[in-house]
């Protein structure tokens, strides 16, 4: 393919969105893939980048992709003029997925992130009425402003917490909660021990690239208790990891809840309810 985008105006935690669209597309590109994600496939194809250095692509960005859109799908359906925030979207392409089934026709949806991101996803992704675009931090609460929210809303942070300090990543729920009574938020976390690696500078998915640090990690019940200590936050719900192949289907099996440590030790997604 000819003129392609430069993917190395990326940088730091801002690339990281490089490394889940290789993981999101290399899936999307298999006949038995977990997601089917054509737009994944087009950016992947038209970015310039050596993804290899992100070590063998793995099914873990497809299938919290999926749980995503599955809980979105479900909020959606029930508030179809609901808005969606996209915190640090990223290259992320929920949009379109989620468009595909007929969830979208009266939503309006606001995609956020730093600018050097959003001046890529300009160049890459058609331009969509429902679309909002802000380029900027997800921690710049000015977002809140352009968000009305009277007929719902859905904020997502996917791969977006655990780089953040805890402190923020926490003061952000607490803002969200408050500035959207009856709304939901969704986001992904992980566990403690994988937190420490990154900060210790171990997670290394090549000899050429390790993982930014992460330092907010969470278990699955520090986040379910989340509705105990952040005001406004009335109930909190631990989303089970979709089903993949091989491997990722026995991770995704009940039976390892069972089992504290490993328990403790797993990733996470979970979907917040704010009080009305």
């Amino acid at each position: 393919m000819t003129d392609l985008i430069d993917g190395n105006v990326l940088e730091g935690v801002s690339a990281t969105t490089l490394w889940t669209l290789h993981n999101r597309a290399s899936e999307a590109k298999r006949s038995d893939g977990v997601i089917r994600d054509p737009w994944a496939v087009t950016l992947f194809d038209a970015i310039d980048y050596d993804y290899r250095k992100f070590g063998k692509p793995n099914q873990s960005h497809g299938l919290r992709a999926v749980a995503f859109d599955t809980v979105t799908r479900q909020y959606l359906t029930e508030h179809p003029q609901a808005e969606v925030v996209a915190l640090a979207e990223g290259l992320q392409t929920s949009f379109w997925r989620l468009d595909r089934l007929g969830v979208l026709d009266e939503v309006t949806w606001y995609s956020i992130d730093l600018p050097p991101v959003m001046a890529l996803r300009r160049k890459l992704l058609p331009r969509e009425d429902r679309v909002v675009e802000l380029a900027q931090s997800a921690l710049d609460r000015s977002w809140m402003d352009q968000v009305d929210g009277s007929e719902g809303v859905f904020i997502t942070a996917e791969g977006l917490l655990m780089y953040l300090d805890p402190d923020d990543a926490l003061n952000l729920i607490r803002d969200c909660a408050a500035r959207f009574p009856g709304g939901r938020m969704m986001f992904d976390s992980v566990p403690r021990w994988f937190s420490v690696r990154t900060m210790q500078g171990k997670l290394k998915l090549s000899d050429r690239y390790t993982a930014p640090p992460m330092p907010f990690g969470m278990s699955p019940d520090d986040a379910v208790a989340l509705a105990g200590h952040i005001p406004g936050v009335r109930a909190a719900h631990d989303i089970a990891m979709p089903r993949g192949r091989g491997l990722f289907t026995v991770l995704a099996s009940p039976l390892w809840d069972r089992v504290g440590f490993l328990r403790r030790g797993r990733p996470s997604h979970t979907l917040l309810e704010f009080a009305s």
